[in-house]
């Protein structure tokens, strides 16, 4: 595939699955109707609120990947392979509630589905957000390792689109408003020109409440680090076009991957 159309999908989630459900086929629709192909969901998409028993009740089990099975546990994951089928496009669920395997922990796992709507990969975020930022105005203490199940390994899923690369929050994400204004362009632009790819960054944006607010600014970085397409603070997405062809002039140009000694 020479070019490919992807859309990175900025939303205000809150406590209510059932409209957050809504707003997810909204703008995946949106966006398939653009053009793209791949469409990525931020962190916690579902569901973003406070109430860990809550969190745990919705929690689901996911299928094995890499066996075709559609089976769905549970109506989040069943209405997103439906969205997934109906809209046409492979679909990045960004943090997805697994559930684990330790007593009263989840997965916060990233979550590729196919346009047949099959589980196509799974990625279990590894390295959790365990913060204190207390020391800064409106900062609070976030510790994800209360609640969250680390996962252990990395993931890269073989598509017809191309090599896929997982990854949840620093992105896909949930980025605080706090670290968001000083790390969140800097991180995905240097992710880019270090690994010559291009990035698709869904995110949250907005007031999820009366003590959270995440940073928004979905964006594409190029493999030169150019941003592409990015939303500002309101929900919607950031579409744009990958060039593969470019990203093999850059690979040329600048061959930091072939210089790897480790």
């Amino acid at each position: 595939m020479s070019d490919l159309v992807v859309a990175a999908v900025q939303m205000t989630s809150s406590d209510n699955v059932e409209a957050n459900l809504d707003r997810c086929r909204e703008l995946v629709r949106e966006a398939a109707g653009a053009g793209a192909l791949l469409v990525g969901l931020p962190e916690n998409f579902a569901y973003l609120g406070g109430d860990q028993d809550h969190r745990l009740a919705l929690a689901e089990h996911l299928p094995a990947t890499g066996t075709g099975e559609r089976a769905a546990s549970g109506p989040i994951l069943l209405a997103m392979q439906e969205l997934a089928r109906s809209a046409g496009v492979w679909l990045i669920l960004g943090g997805f509630p697994e559930r684990g395997q330790m007593a009263r922990r989840l997965r916060n796992s990233s979550v590729l589905i196919d346009p047949d709507g099959a589980v196509a990969a799974v990625y279990r975020k590894i390295h959790l957000f365990d913060v204190d930022l207390s020391g800064l105005p409106g900062g609070k203490r976030f510790c994800e390792s209360d609640a969250i199940e680390p996962g252990t390994e990395v993931v890269v899923a073989d598509t017809p689109l191309g090599a896929i690369g997982l990854s949840v929050c620093y992105v896909p994400s949930a980025f605080t408003a706090e670290t968001g204004k000083d790390h969140w362009h800097v991180l995905l632009r240097a992710r880019a020109i270090e690994n010559q790819v291009y990035v698709l960054a869904p995110a949250q944006a907005g007031s999820h409440g009366p003590t959270r607010r995440s940073y928004g600014h979905a964006l594409v970085v190029d493999p030169w680090g150019t941003i592409l397409a990015e939303c500002g603070e309101p929900e919607g997405f950031a579409l744009a076009r990958l060039d593969f062809a470019y990203q093999d002039k850059v690979r040329a140009a600048l061959p930091v991957l072939s210089h790897r000694k480790l």
